[in-house]
């Protein structure tokens, strides 16, 4: 891949998910800093996965109508900057509900457009996704600590500040990307519901959304579970980072990884590891070692998982679908996944607190465990196919 592709695409990663690294695991202590209930934060933090589900479709539409996935991205940083100005004004809970509505319309969408431009590109060249996605991860472990200690200091309203800056270079790197070439796909003359309606797209879906539910628990309320238990928000920052350092190290292995196994035997090992996780988070909250231990398991959880279910995605969207393929996938799996764990994790935490909704969370996986391991049925192994990360 031509190194000043890599660098630009590398470099969006970073900024983007610097943003996700400040914004995850310290918007929802803002909120609880401004008077929140658990519930109300539930609904607040689920607003961008409700946003998921529709806005990333309709962007992701116009992307693969258009052909011009660039521009798009540009509109969606820039509406997205507007959004997050507002939130400086924005007091009280109908007040932030629409201000925070507004944004993730838009910040929802920058993601799938990019992560569909990256892949276009990748398809026209030698280069690899993890590589590019590692950055990402980067830019979540230096915001993540940075932040957390900033927090500490100077008091969580430094947040808005810093969330702004990052916003404002978003929008910057966005006129770096440049549009790819859609290679043209053998089943280009299906409809989108031709392959929607296939029973390994449905099983994989469900799966992929039974496992982001039990981290829109984690996502929205991590921190504010840590906190109550008396941890600081650099100690907070640093277990964050734990899980994303491992998730680095799965991405730079998964070429090798996916070379040895199936794409469901990664699938099904990530979605075991996350049963034991979210057990552990549950009932060794007070043990930094255990929590330790669990962060580790983001690697699987998050990290082979999330590279599994990408690469199933884009062996079943391609070609033209390619844009609305991974807006459908993100659209289910953190969509409707998100939302019912971050609005029913938020009812949990305040009537049986945080304990038990963290055990509580390990079902999903669980379930998600049954639906892939009975249900997917796939023919091609990942070196048979063009596949992104090996």
């Amino acid at each position: 891949m031509h190194s000043n592709l890599h660098s630009r695409l590398s470099r969006f990663y970073f900024i983007y998910y610097f943003f996700v690294g400040a914004f995850v695991p310290y918007w929802g202590l803002y909120l609880k800093a401004e008077q929140f209930s658990p519930a109300d934060i539930g609904i607040l933090m689920s607003l961008f996965q409700i946003s998921r589900i529709f806005a990333p479709n309709f962007w992701g539409w116009l992307a693969d109508h258009t052909g011009k996935r660039a521009q798009w991205i540009k509109l969606t940083a820039f509406l997205g900057l507007c959004g997050f100005t507002a939130v400086f004004w924005a007091h009280g809970f109908y007040w932030l509900f629409f201000v925070m509505a507004a944004l993730s319309l838009f910040t929802s969408s920058t993601l799938p457009l990019a992560e569909s431009l990256t892949l276009a590109h990748l398809a026209n060249t030698s280069g690899h996704y993890s590589r590019i996605r590692m950055w990402g991860s980067l830019g979540f472990i230096v915001a993540s600590v940075v932040l957390g200690f900033l927090i500490d200091f100077s008091g969580i309203k430094s947040l808005l500040w810093f969330l702004l800056i990052v916003q404002m270079s978003l929008f910057i790197l966005s006129y770096t990307l440049p549009d790819p070439k859609v290679v043209a796909h053998e089943h280009d003359h299906y409809s989108i519901w031709q392959v929607i309606k296939q029973p390994n797209v449905i099983v994989l879906l469900v799966g992929c959304a039974l496992m982001v539910t039990a981290h829109g628990v984690l996502y929205n309320f991590y921190s504010i579970y840590l906190s109550d238990h008396g941890y600081s928000k650099g100690l907070i920052g640093l277990l964050w980072a734990v899980g994303v350092i491992c998730e680095i190290g799965i991405f730079i292995g998964m070429p090798k990884i996916m070379a040895q196994y199936s794409l469901k035997t990664i699938l099904l090992v990530s979605l075991a590891l996350a049963v034991l996780r979210f057990s552990m988070i549950g009932f060794a909250v007070d043990n930094l070692l255990l929590l330790i231990f669990a962060q580790t398991l983001h690697a699987a959880t998050f990290g082979s998982f999330h590279a599994a279910s990408v690469e199933v995605i884009s062996q079943f969207f391609s070609g033209r679908h390619q844009a609305r393929g991974q807006a459908i996938y993100n659209s289910v799996a953190y969509g409707i996944g998100g939302t019912i764990g971050g609005v029913a994790g938020g009812y949990a935490l305040q009537y049986l607190g945080g304990q038990q909704t963290f055990m509580l969370a390990a079902i999903f996986p669980f379930l998600g465990f049954l639906v892939i391991g009975l249900g997917l049925k796939l023919t091609k192994r990942p070196q048979e196919t063009k596949g992104m990360f090996g």
